[in-house]
């Protein structure tokens, strides 16, 4: 069982992504013959994958589809790559500071005269040469973080989740039988892994709607373990777990807000009212003011 899974293993770097295949071209030959030929808009293709699902008690009981965009293969190493740096970037607090000779306190006296001692010369005690003295080109605080377009990040997490998908089982929610419990117990979340035939020594990452107490509580001691829900899902777990864990919830709002009839300018016109519906009401009671006056 560990031996299949290490096989498929949906690791960083172990990724069906990432891992170099004979369909990809080298550099020399995807350089464009003709340097103003403008270049070719992203393209985005569809494949549905179905999913056994799986009761609480570990028996198949039906089985659901994932349509979802994914990139093209010759593209989607290079998608997933870009999303999944800008995020790790954007995490980097940029706090790192270092003093330079001018800002370390102190040094303000020649340490010993110039001439006739037989040492070297020095100027201050605060030279970089010395234990206690300033830092040559030492970090400084500074802003990590980069942009990434709203459409390119969807699609890196479509992606991933289309290629995992024969890493990936749906169970039925078993937040209610857990909360049946008089007390969480970790055991218990295992011996359900366990029917699931998920091994608790593999990265596993539960995709669910909402994280009830008694499941945080009774899976929050195993390591390897994940809980996501819509808010937290990010590239990284993702691509870094070797088993993908869903609820019917879950698929039906992956396919929804990542499938291919999902389109984004309907959330982006509704921001655009709110906006507009905010500056009119700034708008309608300053002229109501202004006719008070």
């Amino acid at each position: 069982m560990a031996t299949s899974a290490a096989s498929l293993s949906l690791s960083f770097f172990n990724s069906s992504i990432f891992l170099p295949s004979s369909s990809h071209k080298p550099l020399s030959a995807l350089a464009p013959k003709n340097s103003l030929k403008t270049s070719k808009p992203l393209s985005v293709s569809a494949e549905v994958a179905t999913l056994p699902v799986l009761s609480f008690t570990g028996d198949k009981v039906g089985e659901t589809f994932l349509d979802l965009k994914s990139a093209l293969p010759d593209t989607a190493r290079a998608v997933v790559h870009r999303a999944i740096i800008t995020d790790l970037q954007n995490k980097r607090r940029g706090t790192a500071s270092t003093l330079t000779r001018a800002e370390v306190s102190g040094g303000g006296r020649k340490p010993y005269p110039q001439k006739k001692t037989g040492r070297a010369r020095q100027g201050s005690t605060r030279t970089p040469l010395r234990p206690g003295g300033g830092v040559v080109f030492g970090p400084k605080p500074r802003d990590w973080s980069i942009k990434i377009n709203r459409k390119e990040k969807r699609l890196a997490i479509s992606t991933a989740v289309a290629s995992a998908a024969e890493n990936t089982i749906v169970v039925e929610d078993f937040s209610d039988e857990f909360e049946k419990l008089e007390k969480p117990k970790t055991t218990e979340f295992i011996a359900a892994m366990k029917r699931w035939g998920l091994d608790p020594k593999e990265k596993t990452t539960f995709l669910v709607t909402e994280v009830a107490n008694n499941v945080r509580l009774s899976s929050r001691n195993i390591g390897t373990l994940k809980m996501l829900t819509p808010r937290t899902l990010n590239l990284f777990d993702i691509l870094n777990a070797d088993k993908l864990i869903m609820t019917p919830e879950i698929v039906d709002y992956l396919n929804a807000r990542y499938g291919v009839d999902y389109d984004g300018e309907t959330e982006d016109e509704e921001e655009e009212e709110e906006e507009g519906g905010v500056e009119g009401e700034g708008t309608a009671a300053d002229e109501s003011s202004d006719a008070a006056e």
